[in-house]
């Protein structure tokens, strides 16, 4: 069959498998609504050939900003139901979501952009899960939906407004309204018969030399977010230690167990020491607070955005399976079921069958025509998103700079407000030195020798 009689056979197919798509959808089937074309495809397509994408890291991360904080009256240590206060600075909302709400709209998402980099949820509340796995659920749903609220398709599609705006009571119904009846990305878009024709002659190639770059770049990033989680918990190990370390001091200092005079023969060494030692306790308390700074910082600007990078890489890696076991596994199968019904005719041909059974099964021939000739323009679109969002993985890659910027500029910073602590804390300690008749002598440098090396 021609390109052209297939073009026309197009539109009829399409409506077909959409119909199909939908029957099977897990998702519950609302109310049917008016079908529309939503702007993000009128939008998503720039000037030129439209296989390019044309943005930088700066203008996707100015597409929105959404914060995602527990509700203060929901919190506790074993939660009923937890709920999660949604803001998005892009739409001026405020909104309250719960877990479920995440995963209907994750759902809408896979269902509408099949061939597109939907980042996963995290998993599910477990029986009696405590602060730190809320708080650990609570940071992984922020990455999620600002990846989504960055993504250029997504950004524009109505269910990413309705998630982060809509205030009414059944939000799930309301998302699944939304898609009632519009199929998924490749009914819509009007380009999605022609993407063989944008795609370059070596697309396979292509497609497989970028998913093994990204596989190493992931490998790569889940190490360094590894030592960099090591380096921030290292910080706020070291500020409870200091704390420790002062409070011990300031004990020492406070000690009112009388001293037997035999023992101290009129030297008040022992008294002025406690002195001093009793007033230490600030500035470790202080040095604590600086160094428990620096690890939440780096727990904030730097692990946290090497987990917002290794989310959309993983979603790249799922997307790249998503390809093999969906769309290309199904054309593969749907070939295979057509050669055995060719078989099948040649057979019954010889075997001079009944008409009616041959012009059945000639039937059923003409229906896996066209159900491979959709799979197959299913299997270019597929490849043509791909291709897409291999671009946006690298121009997400410049987070590197950032993410090493945020981590240069955390280390310089709390090791100038230390240090200015640590020298603030010296003078004080000239007083533990008592010299010749009980005068207080500076402490030595490790330049000036070891004290206890004679």
């Amino acid at each position: 069959m021609t390109g052209r009689e297939m073009d026309r056979q197009l539109p009829a197919e399409a409506a077909a498998v959409a119909a199909a798509d939908l029957a099977t959808a897990d998702l519950p089937k609302p109310q049917v609504i008016e079908q529309r074309e939503p702007d993000s495809f009128r939008m998503q397509m720039p000037q030129g050939n439209p296989l390019l994408l044309s943005h930088t890291l700066q203008e996707l991360l100015a597409r929105d900003s959404v914060q995602v904080e527990l509700i203060p009256e929901k919190k506790g240590l074993f939660l009923k139901h937890v709920e999660y206060e949604v803001s998005s600075q892009r739409f001026e909302s405020s909104v309250y979501r719960r877990y479920n709400d995440f995963v209907v709209f994750h759902e809408i998402l896979l269902q509408k952009f099949p061939y597109r980099m939907v980042p996963a949820l995290p998993p599910k509340r477990m029986l009696g899960a405590d602060r730190e796995f809320i708080e650990t659920r609570r940071r992984a749903l922020k990455r999620f939906i600002n990846l989504v609220a960055r993504h250029p398709p997504f950004s524009e599609d109505v269910v990413l407004k309705l998630f982060l705006s809509f205030s009414g009571s059944d939000v799930q119904n309301k998302l699944k309204e939304s898609v009632q009846c519009v199929g998924d990305e490749f009914m819509i878009c009007k380009l999605a018969t022609r993407a063989k024709d944008f795609l370059p002659a070596d697309i396979q190639a292509q497609f497989a030399a970028s998913r093994e770059l990204i596989r190493n770049i992931y490998n790569s990033f889940y190490k360094l977010r590894d030592r960099a989680e090591r380096i921030a918990s290292r910080a706020i190990d070291n500020a409870a230690d200091l704390l420790i370390f002062g409070k011990e001091l300031s004990a020492l200092g406070s000690d009112t167990t009388p001293l037997p005079s035999w023992a101290t023969m009129n030297n008040s060494t022992w008294g002025t020491l406690k002195q001093a030692l009793k007033g230490l306790s600030v500035e470790f308390a202080l040095l604590a607070d600086k160094a428990a700074q620096q690890g939440k910082q780096e727990e904030n600007d730097v692990v946290e955005k090497l987990n917002l990078f290794l989310d959309l890489l993983q979603s790249y890696k799922d997307l790249c399976e998503r390809h093999e076991k969906g769309v290309l596994h199904k054309h593969q199968r749907a070939l295979h079921k057509y050669s055995m019904m060719k078989k099948q005719m040649m057979s019954a041909t010889v075997q001079n069958r009944e008409p009616e059974s041959v012009e059945q099964l000639e039937s059923r021939i003409v229906e896996q025509e066209n159900a491979i000739q959709i799979m197959e323009l299913r299997n270019y679109f597929s490849l043509y998103c791909l291709h897409q969002e291999t671009q946006l993985i690298h121009v997400y890659l410049p987070l590197t700079s950032h993410i090493l910027g945020a981590f240069v500029n955390s280390q310089i910073q709390g090791h100038k407000e230390m240090s200015k602590v640590w020298n603030e804390l010296k003078p004080k300690l000239s007083c533990l030195f008592v010299g010749p008749n009980n005068l207080p002598t500076p402490p030595r440098s490790p330049q000036e020798g070891n004290l206890f090396s004679h």
